[in-house]
């Protein structure tokens, strides 16, 4: 028997053990999921495949402080907010009402959690998937530059795009090298059940998720080029045992370039974190998904890392315990006895 738990009116399948996140560049909702789209793949061919969510939102810019609220639930601030060029110890003044620290800086302290320390201490696993990366848990020295902002010919790896390394509790462990791998590596860990980590979060480089309008080798970038990466990658995660069984799958964006209006429902239905990062939508497949529908419901970043700790029954992290995010519950899963 599939059963489902409602949590305060959200669903949450207990089938979920296994999910997929990718997150693409700086595009807005309409250029994405509109009807002149240059991304007929994700808009057109994935679309009909999954639930699109109209009202998400990314929650600040620049990039990072969205990567960040997907893992930790943690607020922006002025370093986040500028992509921290300067790899930063965070300094913490104290602790707001929705537990998130208050300060500044880039490289959270030992004990501020994460998913990833979550779903470990529950004797799950998880994994990091960085297009480009060129060694594991690869990160500046603390104090010091990041040469990982822009892309170069030879590497378009960008370290603000993979939040894992702003963590000391993560980037201070043996298991950083274990678990924040090159991309690479997905496709053999694709191959079961066993070896599909329980939250597999990608990250394309610079040139295939869409953040260069011309890629640094002097190829073509932007939109297209991130569709048709999906074009390659995605079909050996749909087609994996782990996503066939029990898996999920969420793309969406960090952020809108230039677009932050806010969602359409009443103030009092805008998720807590906001959404100062603009509409960018987001699109999730699973075996459990009501294929091809979407949903108004206002949600942003936050929303995605409480409704992966629910899907885990773990405690919600920071702003995604905030009341007033909202998680995916049957406007997107099909209740199912």
């Amino acid at each position: 028997t599939r059963y489902w738990r409602d949590w305060s009116s959200d669903v949450c399948s207990s089938d979920l053990q296994h999910i997929f996140v990718i997150n693409l560049e700086n595009k807005g909702y309409d250029s994405v999921w509109g009807d002149n789209s240059p991304a007929p793949y994700l808009s057109g061919t994935l679309r009909k495949k999954g639930v699109l969510l109209t009202n998400y939102y990314g929650i600040a810019h620049n990039s990072l402080p969205n990567y960040l609220a997907q893992i930790s639930g943690q607020r922006p601030n002025d370093s986040t907010e500028q992509d921290c060029h300067i790899y930063t110890e965070f300094n913490a003044t104290g602790t707001d009402p929705d537990g998130t620290l208050q300060g500044d800086g880039c490289v959270y302290p030992e004990d501020t959690q994460t998913v990833a320390g979550q779903l470990a201490a529950q004797g799950k696993t998880w994994k990091g998937y960085m297009e480009d990366m060129q060694q594991p848990c690869e990160h500046p020295v603390l104090g010091e530059g990041d040469n990982h902002i822009k892309a170069t010919p030879e590497e378009q790896y960008s370290t603000h795009h993979n939040p894992f390394m702003y963590f000391r509790s993560i980037t201070s462990s043996p298991d950083c090298a274990r678990n924040v791998v090159n991309f690479s590596a997905l496709k053999d860990d694709l191959k079961s059940v066993d070896t599909t980590p329980n939250l597999a979060y990608i990250t394309p480089n610079l040139c295939h998720d869409g953040h260069d309008g011309t890629c640094a080798d002097g190829s073509e970038g932007g939109l297209g080029t991130a569709d048709a990466w999906l074009k390659e990658q995605v079909p050996a995660i749909l087609s994996s045992p782990a996503y066939k069984q029990d898996g999920m799958l969420v793309i969406t964006f960090d952020e809108a370039e230039g677009d932050t209006a806010g969602p359409s429902e009443p103030a009092s239905a805008v998720p807590a974190g906001g959404t100062a990062g603009g509409k960018v939508g987001a699109l999730v497949l699973s075996p459990f998904t009501k294929a091809g529908t979407s949903t108004d419901r206002a949600y942003n970043h936050y929303s995605l890392l409480a409704s992966i700790e629910d899907f885990f029954h773990l405690p919600r992290l920071g702003l995604a315990g905030d009341p007033g995010v909202r998680t995916l519950g049957d406007d997107v899963y099909r209740k199912e006895s």
